[in-house]
């Protein structure tokens, strides 16, 4: 189930996690990292859908089935996501991130304190440098890109097997996502990510944020999330021992406890 919406000029397609929005509900804003799209939320948005909270799972512009062009900073990114929670006439969100979704987050929680009520930032760091390596190969719409995305991105256990839903391949799932990739969007969105410093935009954000990391990270090291949790005037670190980068398909049932513990019964702050 999906909204389609008009979103400065061009189509806008947003997952609403298998249920319809209903007036008066809590809204929760999912946003994706880097060269991905909605259907890697596809768990924890319905998950949380079926809680009595209204969804929203978009497609990043140039992303999946939303049009324009992708997005060039992730200030820009922030912009959409708050023209986004206008479009549904949501008040405030909370709003969850992964990887540069996080950094999507933090700088929209930053630009409009008021909308944002809670964030969860998985795989989060302040900054989110990339090997140059990696940009080159994005840059030329080369394989070795997505190649290396998901060779840093998974971890030791992923790499095996071991997926925590039946008949997944954790791997070859998010490498036939980054493949449908329009060309040029992986690339658009890394040199976003290199180009960004979340510190300032950390230090401006009111709601209070959990920070969920895998413990062998090599994207965003626990260390870069650290340094961000500092930033942030409240924020809690939970460390998921073993896990890699992609946390969606590596953890998906420590995220979803995650939720519960943070969103739908919120912890006090």
């Amino acid at each position: 189930m999906a909204v389609i919406l008009d979103i400065a000029g061009h189509r806008a397609y947003v997952a609403t996690g298998g249920r319809a929005h209903v007036e008066g509900r809590p809204w929760a804003l999912f946003l994706h990292g880097a060269g991905f799209d909605h259907t890697a939320w596809a768990l924890q948005s319905r998950w949380l859908a079926f809680r009595g909270w209204n969804v929203l799972c978009p497609d990043l512009p140039g992303h999946g089935r939303s049009g324009g062009a992708p997005l060039t900073s992730i200030g820009a990114m922030a912009d959409w996501a708050l023209a986004l929670l206008d479009a549904v006439k949501a008040e405030s969100a909370v709003l969850i991130g992964h990887s540069m979704g996080a950094l999507i987050a933090v700088d929209a929680a930053s630009r409009s304190p008021g909308r944002v009520s809670r964030l969860l930032l998985i795989g989060p760091a302040a900054r989110m440098p990339v090997h140059p390596d990696l940009l080159s190969a994005a840059e030329r719409n080369h394989h070795d890109a997505i190649d290396m995305m998901n060779l840093w991105g998974h971890g030791h256990d992923a790499g095996i097997g071991g997926s925590r839903a039946p008949g997944v391949w954790m791997v070859g799932a998010a490498e036939r996502i980054l493949e449908r990739a329009a060309p040029g969007v992986l690339f658009q969105d890394l040199t976003a990510c290199n180009a960004y410093d979340g510190q300032l935009a950390a230090a401006a954000v009111t709601a209070p944020a959990l920070l969920v990391c895998g413990e062998r990270d090599m994207m965003t090291p626990v260390r870069n999330a650290r340094a961000l949790a500092a930033a942030l005037p409240r924020s809690d670190v939970r460390v998921l021992a073993g896990a890699g980068h992609m946390l969606l398909a590596e953890r998906p049932n420590e995220l979803v406890e995650a939720m519960a513990e943070w969103i739908v019964s919120p912890t006090p702050v």
